[in-house]
């Protein structure tokens, strides 16, 4: 496990900006990453079960393990098809699942119509400040267009004390890098053209790219509002849960 206290210099945050915005960048506005998880909907569960061999749904229950106690009332942002925030109900939470994909909902709201199920916008959360005992967002903060911002906006509508949690897929250093090359970068995106919105298996590994590594996210969480802010790696580390206090 990680921690911003040890593993970052004070202040250390890179921008991770890039040229254009397109798919293959890894940079799209608003409206073009809702249309695009719009298209995906369809075969989104059955996509992250291949990608990464099932072991999302662990990783979900994990982070709810972190982040979530019984009673709490929780936001699951960026909810997509609700895994987490299903997860976080059966952990005792009453969970709001919010995303701006009415394609997405739809199929949330399938799986679970007792869940509270919100169309909105991260950066502009439908909630009064200190709403929430509980945030969490599952392979979801990489597509905010601005994600400073949208990190304030989670510290906004969650009570002082009250827990974050992101889970997130990140870029592995070590002995799986070469692996995570060829799946993520080639594999991923030649399979996606096979599908509908294929377009989005190009965006995935580029997003991941330019999207801060975990030390460099923990430092942002730490200097917009949130304490004790630790990460892990899962997977030898493809995807890293950070988990904070809000000040």
């Amino acid at each position: 496990m990680g921690s911003v206290s040890d593993e970052v210099p004070e202040g250390a945050i890179t921008r991770h900006l890039t040229g254009g915005r397109s798919a293959e960048t890894g940079t799209l506005p608003s409206e073009g990453v809702r249309r695009m998880f719009d298209r995906i909907a369809p075969v989104y569960d059955a996509m992250n079960r291949l990608m990464t061999a099932g072991l999302d749904q662990r990783w979900r229950r994990i982070t709810v393990e972190r982040a979530v106690r019984p009673g709490d009332r929780v936001l699951d942002a960026c909810c997509g098809t609700g895994d987490l925030a299903i997860a976080a109900a059966g952990r005792g939470g009453k969970v709001t699942g919010l995303d701006f994909s009415e394609r997405m909902l739809d199929r949330a709201r399938a799986k679970d119509p007792s869940i509270e199920w919100v169309r909105g916008d991260v950066l502009s959360l439908p909630f009064p400040d200190a709403s929430f005992d509980a945030v969490t967002v599952g392979f979801g903060v990489r597509n905010v267009d601005d994600l400073e911002a949208g990190v304030c906006e989670l510290r906004r509508v969650l009570r002082p004390g009250g827990l974050l949690g992101i889970l997130e897929i990140t870029r592995p250093t070590g002995m799986l890098a070469p692996f995570y090359r060829v799946w993520f970068d080639n594999v991923i995106p030649a399979l996606g053209r096979l599908l509908p919105g294929g377009a989005a298996y190009t965006y995935l590994p580029a997003s991941v790219r330019r999207f801060p590594p975990p030390a460099e996210l923990a430092a942002l969480l730490q200097r917009n509002g949130f304490d004790g802010v630790r990460f892990e790696r899962f997977a030898g580390g493809i995807v890293a849960l950070h988990v904070g206090t809000a000040a």
